[in-house]
């Protein structure tokens, strides 16, 4: 019965562990993409959530304008004129 050198048992360590390490570094990068993909599914839904409130707010905006510009269309270009230069002002700045 022939012994093994140490040399031997020392390579069959390394391997070994060198495999355990590939192991845990698969099963870490498998856990970080498993995360990644939850967060990028959670950001996905806010968006989502997000684009539909601003839709209902630009419909209740667009109301608004619609209601004032019938109500009182003089309000309503006073208004638009404040806003112009408002913005004319931030623009040239």
């Amino acid at each position: 019965m022939a012994q093994n050198s140490p040399a031997r048992d020392h390579s069959k360590i390394s391997d070994l562990t060198a495999h355990k390490v590939k192991e845990k570094a698969t099963d870490q990068l498998e856990k970080m993409a498993d995360q990644a993909e939850h967060v990028v599914h959670r950001v996905a839904a806010q968006g989502r959530k997000v684009g539909e409130r601003v839709q209902e707010v630009a419909g209740n905006l667009r109301d608004a304008v619609d209601r004032s510009t019938k109500h009182q269309p003089m309000a309503t270009l006073a208004l638009a004129a404040v806003v112009g230069l408002a913005l004319g002002a931030i623009w040239k700045s």
